[in-house]
């Protein structure tokens, strides 16, 4: 009998993480040891990895579980991290720099996703007629070749037709290729310059893929634009390009298609991008369009009418960690007689 219980694990400081080998299936390489700790938010992970039933949640400074997906800033808003001054940022190019919620680790295969339905938006494993999902490897890659995630306070409206592509957004938040030399953790949040975006045709949606560094790589001051990936990471975006339109093959699904016969648009054209989908994540949150499923509940949108107490987020944590507690004990129990 197969028996889970909810599990606990903080790490080292603000921003507590397990490494990055604990959540790998063995024999997988990870590359570098830790990464340096982020103040401003932290994790906790409910379940066990590779189980249906794992979520890591977040929390801010304070303690209080937040959502990834609405409490996060879009916008880097200072000019300072944690009393320091950001890194490698010249001051023209500051209005460029994003916060992104790390999905999935470069070289990593297992979909993680932030679970946009459920309740504060914990990051989760995708699943697939019951079955973890686990992208196959894209030869000559092995599983992700960025440190995949997403923009916070983003949302791509699958009721609305975006002019420049004609197909409606994929009800996600925007997805980015973080594209700098380190490989990060699952659930960090880190701060990038937005470079150049593709526009992935998924099953007839829109699915913007925003092409990213990290501020704090030691190549950041060479970026600026989308050109520059060209110039100091030569064939990135050509085998980025591949990855995206074959990584669904090995499942029996058609190549993907790309709109403006998959050229990648600058920086100007992405932050275009970005305005228009947080402009649809704000009427989601205010209630001025349907969401459908998308799940809003917040704690520091104050007027949202999804807005929660810090109380009523605690309890919602406790509530989703017993029910998929409950779930996995109910799928391990062997019932004897009639």
């Amino acid at each position: 009998m197969r028996v889970l219980l909810p599990i606990l694990r903080t790490g080292w400081g603000w921003r507590a993480w397990a490494p990055a080998a604990a959540r790998l299936p063995p024999g997988t390489s990870t590359g570098p040891g830790p990464h340096r700790a982020m103040a401003l938010y932290r994790t906790e992970e409910r379940g066990q990895p590779y189980t249906p039933d794992y979520r890591l949640f977040f929390k801010n400074v304070a303690g209080d579980y937040i959502s990834p997906f609405h409490d996060i800033p879009l916008r880097v808003d200072s000019t300072e991290e944690n009393g320091i001054p950001t890194k490698r940022a010249r001051n023209d190019e500051y209005e460029t720099l994003f916060n992104m919620v790390v999905e999935v680790p470069r070289w990593t295969n297992a979909k993680m996703e932030i679970a946009t339905k459920e309740p504060l938006n914990p990051i989760k494993q995708d699943t697939k007629d019951g079955k973890l999902r686990y992208v196959a490897n894209v030869f000559p890659h092995k599983g992700y070749i960025w440190n995949y995630g997403a923009l916070p306070q983003t949302w791509e409206d699958p009721c609305r037709k975006d002019n420049s592509t004609d197909c409606c957004g994929d009800n996600d938040p925007i997805d980015v290729c973080e594209i700098g030399s380190k490989v990060l953790s699952c659930g960090e949040v880190i701060r990038v310059k937005i470079l150049g975006i593709l526009a992935l045709i998924d099953q007839g949606e829109t699915d913007w893929k925003i092409i990213a560094i990290n501020v704090n790589d030691p190549e950041a001051s060479k970026f600026h634009d989308i050109d520059d990936v060209k110039k100091y990471k030569p064939g990135y975006l050509e085998a980025t390009l591949n990855w995206l339109r074959f990584y669904k093959v090995p499942e029996g699904k058609p190549e993907n298609q790309f709109a403006f016969n998959g050229e990648f648009k600058n920086k100007a054209f992405a932050l275009e991008v970005i305005k228009s989908t947080h402009e649809c994540w704000k009427a989601l949150l205010m209630k001025k369009c349907d969401g459908g499923a998308i799940n809003c509940t917040n704690v520091q949108v104050c007027d949202s009418p999804f807005h929660c107490t810090q109380e009523e987020a605690r309890s919602i944590v406790e509530l989703v960690s017993s029910s998929l507690n409950k779930e996995s004990n109910e799928e391990g129990m062997v019932y004897f007689g009639s």
